[in-house]
């Protein structure tokens, strides 16, 4: 008989969480640069690119939920060295797993670590070809994300985030030949199904 109960009880728990847990899009424009530490001569500054993908919002307890995504990301920078200039252009699956906290109502703040994989680097010379670079970078990179959000009662939302490199993801040559870490602004929108 206990048993029954205790898969009775399961059964419901496992009902009224998925009943909450809701699935979503999003979009947004990312602003995004690399920073180095050892490049003299050189200037990085903002690119501007996008960034889309999934997500899951998982209520955990009182005012926290759990926000898994998997977002492609075109990352970067634009760079300058003397008087030529051009483009680092990094596309990254990113999977960022954030805690969010929701102060108001639709309004929430979230934190969490981000991990990411590199599918595509090409650096980009104005008015020349691009020139694969991915054998030069690490396929992994992982950094930290805080941001802000807001839910609208239709259930589309409005975010913005930015996500600090923590990670070198530049190969090392035997040279020490200095390191790249990524930054990104991100503001996009979102929907959230059901409810």
């Amino acid at each position: 008989m206990k048993r029954v109960l205790f898969l009775a009880l399961c059964i419901v728990l496992t009902a009224s969480l998925q009943a909450q847990i809701r699935f979503g899009v999003k979009g947004g424009l990312n602003l995004a640069s690399i920073s180095t530490s050892d490049a003299p001569g050189v200037s990085y500054s903002m690119k501007a690119d996008f960034n889309g993908g999934v997500l899951v919002s998982i209520p955990i307890a009182g005012r926290f939920s759990l926000q898994p995504e998997a977002v492609y990301s075109g990352q970067g920078s634009a760079i300058k060295v003397d008087s030529i200039s051009g483009k680092y252009n990094l596309q990254f699956i990113n999977v960022p797993v954030l805690i969010k906290y929701h102060l108001i109502s639709g309004l929430s703040v979230e934190t969490g670590p981000q991990f990411g994989l590199l599918i595509g680097a090409k650096v980009k010379q104005d008015g020349g070809a691009s020139t694969d670079i991915k054998d030069q970078l690490k396929t992994s990179d992982f950094g930290w994300t805080v941001g802000l959000n807001f839910l609208l009662p239709m259930n589309f939302g409005v975010d913005a985030r930015y996500n600090f490199g923590l990670t070198n993801f530049l190969k090392d040559d035997g040279e020490g030949g200095g390191s790249i870490k990524n930054g990104v602004a991100q503001v996009g929108v979102f929907y959230l199904f059901g409810k």
